[in-house]
């Protein structure tokens, strides 16, 4: 829901407030995207040991990783909120944004750390409630929050004309509404998850953070990518190689979100299995999984070189930003095709209590790879090859990434 709501944002801003607004979001969304990266390694972490725990039959405890997953998910977004409250500006310095961008995107950054708490306990619920035989529900929650964010984008950045701060504030409400959706599975009592008095227990949280961490990795990649290519970006092109790659960054997002989609949907299936000790329904499941991102990714890559134009006008881009958003798009996306890959092996491997080799996967992905192509290539060939370097990082963290998985199960899978 996160991407979904940040392509929403990027279509209002783009055609309400201007090619620049865009851009100014985008510059934002590296901390944004820390955001969900944290609160998808708190929350992945705790489901992951919750579904492992309903496969077991094992009620008690799986209630008592949600408590402290929503324990821990509260702290995280206090201290998150915080920092974007009182150091918007600073903050939006750091990331790159000169005089064009800067009070957009600090106007942005203030209004949406303001939601930051309820989001994060509206991402926890959906992920904790989708495990526990609530789907349905989770599915209403973002259909009508979607609803109610494209309204709220409307309504604030055309007729009241409030700009980015518009599109932050109704990105905020529509979290809250998802959040109060999913308090319905608590008080109708469905299922086995329940709110109540814990004891609390250091080697929980520890738990839970370390079987999030792969999947918290995972999410950095994409911050840490739109940072350094921002950087490097205003370094070799200027504000048009920033504006272009908002556009593709939106594009980015909406197909990160499917892929990640998938490997979520799959999470509950493969913990389960794993808990049961199914070796054939995991495999299964995975090859399904596997061939499922594969041909989506194929479509997704088409769809966007073949409708570039249309979505190029459908975020408000200029007429200089849509031409070269024309001719760089199909030099970066071809890398979808690899990442699908790469996202599923690291959701088949934390789930299944194979964190070492998932954390190894996303971190060279997310922190050691992509930033050292894209920081260190286009010095050495050139500013064009800035849009292939997405691909380009992908495929090397893919053969490792194999490598890895057929070493762990060289003797069949380890049940522990």
């Amino acid at each position: 829901m996160f991407f979904l709501f940040t392509v929403v944002d990027g279509i209002f801003v783009g055609r309400g407030v201007g090619t620049n607004g865009l851009g100014a979001v985008n510059l934002v969304l590296p901390f944004t995207m820390i955001v969900a990266a944290l609160f998808m390694l708190i929350n992945i972490g705790g489901v992951t040991i919750f579904a492992v725990c309903l496969g077991r039959g094992d009620v008690e405890n799986a209630n008592k990783v949600f408590r402290h997953g929503m324990i821990l998910l509260g702290c995280a977004a206090a201290i998150l909120s915080a920092i974007g409250l009182f150091f918007a500006n600073p903050v939006c310095t750091l990331l790159g944004a000169n005089e064009t961008f800067h009070q957009l995107s600090v106007d942005y950054l203030f209004w949406y750390s303001l939601f930051i708490i309820p989001s994060g306990f509206s991402m926890g619920l959906q992920n904790y409630c989708r495990n526990d035989g609530a789907p349905g529900l989770v599915g209403i929650a973002v259909i009508i929050s979607t609803i109610l964010n494209i309204f709220g984008d409307w309504l604030l950045i055309f007729p009241f004309s409030m700009g980015t701060k518009g599109a932050a504030i109704a990105t905020g409400v529509s979290q809250v509404a998802a959040l109060l959706i999913m308090l319905i599975h608590f008080i109708r009592k469905n299922g086995i998850l329940r709110f109540g008095k814990i004891k609390i227990e250091g080697s929980v949280f520890k738990n839970i953070l370390i079987h999030g961490l792969p999947e918290g990795i995972g999410q950095l990649a994409t911050p840490i990518m739109t940072l350094c290519m921002n950087l490097v970006l205003v370094d070799m092109i200027g504000d048009i190689g920033v504006n272009a790659f908002s556009v593709i960054s939106y594009v980015a997002s909406f197909t990160v979100a499917v892929f990640f989609g998938t490997s979520e949907g799959l999470q509950p299936l493969f913990g389960q299995s794993y808990g049961a000790k199914k070796e054939k329904d995991l495999k299964f499941y995975f090859k399904t999984g596997i061939l499922t991102n594969f041909f989506g990714s194929i479509i997704v890559t088409t769809l966007i070189i073949l409708f570039s134009r249309p979505i190029c006008n459908l975020f408000g881009a200029d007429a200089i930003t849509l031409e070269y958003v024309l001719k760089v798009m199909p030099m970066y996306s071809w890398g979808f095709i690899i990442m699908a890959f790469n996202v599923m092996i690291s959701a088949y491997l934390y789930s299944t209590e194979r964190s070492t080799q998932a954390v190894i996967i996303n971190f060279l992905r997310s922190m050691v790879i992509n930033a050292g192509v894209i920081l260190i290539f286009p010095k050495i060939v050139g500013a064009d090859i800035i849009w292939f370097t997405f691909g380009i990082y992908e495929a090397i963290v893919l053969v490792i990434a194999v490598i890895l998985l057929r070493h762990s199960e060289r003797n069949g899978i380890v049940f522990k």
